[in-house]
């Protein structure tokens, strides 16, 4: 049984609220990036970019993470459709950027009589796109959410829309039907963490702000949690950080 965060194998770290907000860099990332040396991967809701992208990111800010440690909700959701449902027709509410990565995996993003739709985190989300997703699935299609957030805090407080409001609307129009959820709390996420790192769950710590989500996964596949708390994150706390649930 874990102790302390530092006696852990390998370590899932949260992006927004813990490592980031919007774009800046928060306090301490950078320091705690240094001090796992590699020994992480990053597991978050996000459901508008790419790793590489994410990747990208961190590299200007002098900090190099292969895209590979990057795990995210939209390009994760995509992955598990591309599995059960190769080369399937996919209408994709989301960024240009998942339409691309879901061509990369041979999904039909073109074709307007879709067999599944997606729902990510999509600026351009428009009451046009509602009403065809809403036909789509009342037709029969199966429907993905890449993220049940409904919103996380921006950098100046106000809340950010998530695709889990975007998603709430269309259930709103289309009444109860079954979906499949990919985001944290879904447990897919944090194994999928696991497996890039070569860890079992029992010898890893999430570390992250928000219990609902990266908590909540974390204890359902037996990973200890440590909480931290947005922009308060150096290598002090986490020298003297003690588990939660371990």
């Amino acid at each position: 049984m874990l102790s302390n965060v530092r006696s852990a194998r390998g370590y899932l770290i949260d992006l927004d609220g813990t490592l980031m907000s919007g774009r800046h860099l928060l306090p301490g990332a950078r320091e705690l990036l240094a001090l796992l040396e590699g020994r992480f991967a990053i597991v978050s809701n996000d459901s508008e970019h790419t790793p590489r992208q994410l990747a990208g990111r961190f590299s200007d800010f002098g900090i190099s993470i292969d895209s590979s440690r990057v795990i995210l909700a939209g390009t994760c959701a995509l992955e598990s459709i591309a599995r059960e449902h190769p080369r399937a027709s996919v209408m994709v509410i989301g960024s240009t950027p998942l339409r691309a990565y879901a061509r990369r995996l041979r999904l039909d993003v073109d074709n307007p009589r879709c067999d599944v739709v997606l729902v990510a985190r999509d600026r351009r989300f428009s009451y046009g796109r509602l009403a065809a997703a809403a036909e789509a699935v009342t037709r029969g299609a199966t429907l993905y959410v890449a993220c049940p957030d409904t919103s996380h805090p921006g950098p100046n407080g106000h809340p950010v829309p998530e695709a889990g409001a975007l998603a709430a609307a269309l259930l709103a129009c289309t009444g109860p039907v079954n979906h499949v959820v990919i985001g944290k709390p879904e447990p897919a996420m944090f194994r999928l963490g696991c497996k890039r790192l070569g860890i079992d769950p029992a010898d890893g710590v999430m570390i992250g702000d928000n219990p609902l989500t990266d908590g909540a996964g974390a204890e359902a596949v037996g990973l200890a949690f440590w909480q931290v708390v947005p922009g308060r994150l150096d290598a002090t706390a986490f020298a003297d950080a003690r588990l939660v649930g371990a």
